[in-house]
């Protein structure tokens, strides 16, 4: 069985990092179920269900190969027309950056779009995008937190730069933990 955060190579065969690359979805568009990858194991867990009547607005996972702030992969939200199903590899480009401060750390989430989608893959710079729909994902982490106890700031969304920034950190800060034995899941 392969471990999808280090087995699964994050390079996509469109275009270069780190502007493209491959996304593992946990939770699917529309989901109220929160699924996380178990570290260990690369097995979905359950995590929790979210305690409020919201649901993730976009495909939820992460870039393999990737060590955020956090210390986990880093967290990716691609937009596309369809629920994309848990554990499926696919092909996805930044359009943009929200970060967030949770419990007083960073955390960010790249924007993205599916490659093939035939609506939302047109969307080259997150600018393109109805301002509603970046309401809505401002609000749906604001909600979920708020309803759990948790406090959280939202920021607005910044540009595929910022992005390509952050996955360019967090693709060496994998690279140089790895090198040190430093993470959850590998062997030896």
């Amino acid at each position: 069985m392969i471990h999808p955060w280090h087995d699964v190579t994050p390079g996509a065969e469109k275009g270069e990092l780190p502007g493209h690359f491959k996304a593992i979805i946990e939770i699917p568009r529309g989901s109220n179920l929160k699924f996380e990858l178990d570290k260990g194991s690369g097995m979905l867990k359950l995590d929790r269900v979210l305690s409020s009547a919201v649901y993730y607005p976009a495909n939820y996972g992460f870039i393999p190969q990737t060590l955020a702030e956090d210390n986990d992969p880093l967290d990716v939200l691609v937009y596309c027309t369809e629920a994309i199903p848990p554990l499926c590899i696919c092909h996805a480009r930044a359009v943009g950056m929200m970060s967030m401060i949770d419990r007083g750390d960073p955390d960010h989430k790249i924007v993205a779009v599916l490659d093939s989608d035939p609506i939302y893959s047109e969307f080259t710079l997150a600018s393109h995008f109805p301002k509603h729909i970046f309401k809505m994902l401002k609000q749906f982490f604001e909600d979920y937190k708020m309803l759990e106890g948790k406090g959280v700031a939202v920021e607005d969304v910044l540009p595929a730069e910022a992005a390509h920034a952050v996955i360019e950190d967090s693709l060496a800060r994998y690279e140089k933990a790895r090198r040190m034995g430093g993470i959850k899941g590998l062997v030896g």
